[in-house]
């Protein structure tokens, strides 16, 4: 019966420092503001799928990680994009480089940020090639290396 999620919602401390993030930074679509401190975003294509923010108190605030889809030819760039706005770029083992790396039981690329209440975000996309679990995790350099794919990042 489930076809996909439509929509997850975060909690913030400060709904417009939160707004200013997600609209500017992010670049996501305002879809409905609410007089309860919510606001709601289109993620993707309208209708498709939709992320709320609510303002809460501070000691209600719980970090959690959401993750965010985008395409192959879009996470080639996702790095500087991510940068010149400001955000400070981690990949799954925090090993102090910005390089995407590969989930191979999926296979999938991704590379994490924060939001301005600490919660850990992540561009992730599927790879076209066979699932690989026994690789682990890797870079995405060696991955295309291995799998001939021209997928090129932009640094």
């Amino acid at each position: 019966m489930i076809e996909g999620l439509f929509e997850t919602h975060i909690n913030v401390s400060d709904l417009e420092r939160a707004s200013e993030f997600y609209e500017n930074t992010l670049g996501l679509t305002l879809a409905y503001e609410d007089s309860r401190r919510c606001r709601f975003y289109w993620l993707g294509e309208r209708g498709k799928a939709m992320l709320g923010l609510w303002e809460k108190e501070p000691a209600q605030i719980i970090r959690q990680h959401y993750a965010f889809e985008t395409s192959n030819e879009k996470m080639k760039c996702i790095v500087p994009w991510l940068k010149e706005r400001g955000l400070q770029v981690r990949n799954f083992l925090d090993d102090g480089t910005e390089d995407p790396f590969v989930f191979g039981w999926m296979p999938a690329v991704s590379i994490y940020f924060s939001d301005p209440d600490g919660h850990s975000l992540e561009f992730i996309s599927v790879l076209p090639d066979e699932p690989q679990p026994e690789l682990g995790v890797v870079a995405w350099e060696e991955w295309e290396k291995n799998h001939g794919r021209s997928l090129k990042l932009q640094k």
